[in-house]
């Protein structure tokens, strides 16, 4: 019996030992991959969430206000493969602090990935239809059912997101402007024969796999008499955005610099908005 006990005993503190490993590592996966819950916490900005009908599905979208006296511009936020994740929203709260209406349609339907894989298989098998639906719908919100919303509507993504932005420009003829964030670009004229807006991009110099996209649009671009200005960011590499985040544990100093350089430039073209 004495002997039974202990085993028991064993057995249990096992499981615990277990258990707490498993909560940190789980946790240490959490501060990798999503982060930004401090500046959210800390803002004095409102936010809130929107239910918003598409098609026969409901999807949630996160908006942050900024603080102003008169009515603001939109723009519509495209995540990276990982989805409406905490960085997301911090960034929706950073470009609200630079006067803007941000709000960001959850495409993955509040699918989050600590897996890299396991987001790549999740955005890719999206339909390319139902993301131009709820792009759709959302653009549609932000311009008819926010009142301080002042009828400009611009778009921005990064990574698959960026790649999505330069796409939707040319599907949404109502966009004022799109900012493009290490994305890949199109690759034929009817991609970009219907762009309405100026065009920026946001590129990494160390990141050849998106950059060899650019001469090609660039001509594409120029031939159809739209306007694009691709800037790249020297020693920075791909996700900048993110990795030069001051709050990453991961914070890589190149992509930190390449990060206050693309805000610095992106806060002048907001203004313009």
């Amino acid at each position: 019996m004495k002997r039974k006990l202990l085993f028991v005993r064993f057995l249990i503190g096992a499981l615990v030992i277990c258990c707490l490993c498993d909560w940190a590592c789980n946790a240490r996966a959490e501060e990798v991959k999503d982060f930004g819950r401090d500046r959210l916490n800390n803002s004095p900005r409102h936010a809130d969430w929107a239910d918003i009908k598409s098609g026969g599905r409901t999807i949630k979208a996160f908006v942050v206000y900024p603080e102003r006296k008169d009515k603001a511009p939109a723009v519509l936020v495209i995540s990276e493969i990982f989805g409406l994740t905490d960085w997301v929203r911090s960034l929706c709260d950073e470009l609200a602090d630079n006067g803007v209406i941000a709000i960001a349609p959850d495409l993955l339907s509040g699918q989050k990935f600590e897996d890299v894989d396991a987001a790549r298989k999740a955005i890719s098998a999206l339909p390319k239809g139902q993301v131009k639906a709820d792009l759709d719908v959302t653009a549609n919100y932000a311009l008819t059912k926010i009142p301080s919303c002042n009828g400009t509507l611009a778009v921005c993504g990064f990574c698959w997101g960026g790649g999505v932005t330069f796409a939707y420009a040319n599907e949404n003829p109502t966009l004022k402007a799109a900012y493009s964030f290490y994305g890949a670009a199109p690759d034929s004229a009817d991609k970009v024969k219907n762009i309405a807006c100026p065009v920026y991009g946001f590129y990494a110099e160390n990141d050849e796999r998106v950059n060899a996209t650019i001469p090609k649009v660039e001509e594409l671009m120029k031939a159809a008499g739209k306007k694009y200005e691709p800037v790249i960011y020297k020693g920075a590499g791909h996700g900048f955005m993110r990795s030069g985040e001051p709050t990453n544990p991961a914070v890589r100093e190149a992509d930190r610099k390449a990060r206050d350089d693309a805000w610095a430039r992106w806060k002048k073209l907001l203004a313009d908005l």
